[in-house]
């Protein structure tokens, strides 16, 4: 068994279980279902930040930990005072080690927009996704058939929010050029083996449509490679590790190191 299946297989009995603690209803009493989310997509448009997405990430099944250390108040910090366009906050806890009080704790802290990054299985995590104040959910095409990728893009634009539908190979491309999302990201990592090919990114980047926004997602771990793949068209970043894997006490200076190389 793959790593994205035993992923999957987990998040249906996390799903349920969570479910019957909270209800659908309970959900949408929360404060934050009533916000207007932030428009990743509009934001990246305006080009007045940096197009980076800057993840909020503990552990991993392909690096273990990553760091344990941060606090999810002190990076949203970060990556709001350095013009990051969005924060990305991984929510799953059994493989990841997130949970939504780092989305919520997020919220207080970033202003522009946040992903919650999780993998999407039911309509019930599109609800709690917008009670807990993300403005963008992520839908893994390997994971959804076209249906379920149709419906849940559909949900989550009734309420607000926009989608970013992540691809790895030439069949989640055409599933996901059948659905109207505002966002397709296309992730370098192999989900299956967790092995980075930006070749691969960019031919799946070459069949996409001009006016479409891309994301170039995983295995960034340098300025010049932000720079080479905006001029190959793509509008946003989705920098996984790279910050979070800093100690402490040089997490700033390589905020700073590494903003300053792609404004130069």
């Amino acid at each position: 068994m793959d790593i994205l299946t035993k992923i999957v297989h987990h998040k249906r009995a996390e799903v349920k279980s969570k479910a019957q603690l909270i209800s659908l209803s309970d959900l949408k009493k929360l404060n934050l279902y009533k916000r207007d989310p932030v428009s990743l997509s509009q934001l990246l448009k305006q080009n007045e930040n940096l197009p980076i997405i800057a993840e909020f990430k503990r552990r991993s099944p392909s690096k273990s930990i990553i760091n344990q250390s941060m606090s999810v108040n002190d990076v949203a910090n970060a990556y709001q005072n350095s013009k990051f366009t969005g924060m990305s906050v991984l929510t799953d806890q059994h493989f990841f080690g997130g949970s939504l009080e780092d989305l919520l704790q997020a919220r207080v802290h970033f202003k522009q927009a946040i992903l919650r990054k999780d993998f999407t299985i039911k309509s019930y995590q599109i609800h709690e996704a917008k009670a807990f104040g993300a403005d963008v959910i992520l839908l893994i095409a390997a994971v959804l058939d076209l249906n379920h990728l149709k419906e849940f893009t559909e949900i989550a634009q009734d309420l607000g929010l926009e989608v970013l539908v992540e691809v790895h190979s030439q069949n989640d491309l055409d599933k996901a050029l059948q659905v109207n999302a505002e966002l397709i990201g296309i992730n370098n990592r192999n989900l299956k083996t967790f092995e980075v090919d930006l070749e691969h990114s960019l031919k799946l980047a070459e069949q996409l449509p001009k006016h479409q926004i891309r994301i170039s997602e995983s295995g960034i771990s340098k300025p010049e490679t932000i720079n080479s793949l905006k001029t190959k068209g793509f509008n946003g970043f989705l920098i996984g590790e790279q910050f979070m894997k800093a100690q402490p006490e040089d997490f700033l200076t390589q905020l700073h190191q590494f903003t300053k190389k792609i404004k130069s």
